[in-house]
């Protein structure tokens, strides 16, 4: 935090304030920790300490899951979910297309900026949960694909 240097009786001390909490201070002193009480009410910081949690993704839900299936193994319908919270300003296809993994199915305003919703498979649109201007949550599911 801070450093000072004192002379006391000729001697030459280096202090550091490490930390203060209430009216306990930690200072080192020429290597030396010292825990002091003030007499004196310090003023708290007007910057606060903030204290974050552990940020995790939100599409990181279980990790040690598989998030794809194997080659083998049947093929069922995909849910293409929203990955912000936004508003639909145009949809490209329609109940009953067929798509490809990468195409353009709709798109979606967020924080002022357009992002593009593709298909993560190939197969046919089964079904569109959301409409044209339609206020959506991040995860909502906005249409299904399936074979």
């Amino acid at each position: 935090m801070k450093k000072f240097k004192f002379t006391i009786n000729g001697n030459q001390y280096e202090t550091e304030i490490i930390n203060i909490e209430d009216n306990i201070a930690e200072i080192e002193v020429n290597g030396s920790m010292y825990k002091v009480e003030v007499d004196k009410e310090i003023k708290a910081s007007k910057t606060p300490k903030l204290v974050r949690p552990k940020a995790i993704p939100s599409t990181d839900t279980h990790p040690t899951e598989a998030k794809t299936s194997s080659p083998s193994a049947p093929k069922g319908a995909g849910n293409i979910k929203s990955p912000l919270p936004g508003v639909i300003l145009e949809i490209f296809v329609k109940e009953g297309d067929k798509v490809e993994r990468g195409q353009k199915l709709l798109m979606l305003e967020a924080m002022k900026m357009e992002n593009n919703i593709e298909a993560d498979k190939a197969g046919k649109v089964i079904s569109i949960k959301v409409n044209t201007g339609a206020s959506v949550m991040e995860g909502d599911v906005l249409m299904v694909i399936g074979e």
